[in-house]
């Protein structure tokens, strides 16, 4: 991976926010336990980041971030 391709402490904090509020209700209604998704729901410039994240008890943990430039959005059927 590209060295200059990194995500601050400020931004991988902003993304686990949005993640936490906005992806892990949708991914517990699909009963999602581990994965990675698209950070898009962060706005267009996390479009080509993932969030890594896995189940804690009744809800979830971000594990990782990586840089995906193939990353695609995913249409969630909820």
């Amino acid at each position: 991976m590209d060295s200059s391709i990194e995500l601050d402490e400020e931004e991988k904090a902003f993304i686990s926010d949005l993640f936490f509020e906005k992806m892990a209700p949708k991914l517990k209604k699909l009963n999602a336990r581990i994965g990675a998704i698209p950070c898009d729901f962060a706005g267009n410039k996390y479009k080509n980041w993932l969030i890594h994240f896995r189940s804690l008890g009744d809800g979830f943990e971000v594990v990782d971030f990586e840089y995906d430039p193939e990353a695609r959005p995913i249409d969630y059927p909820i």
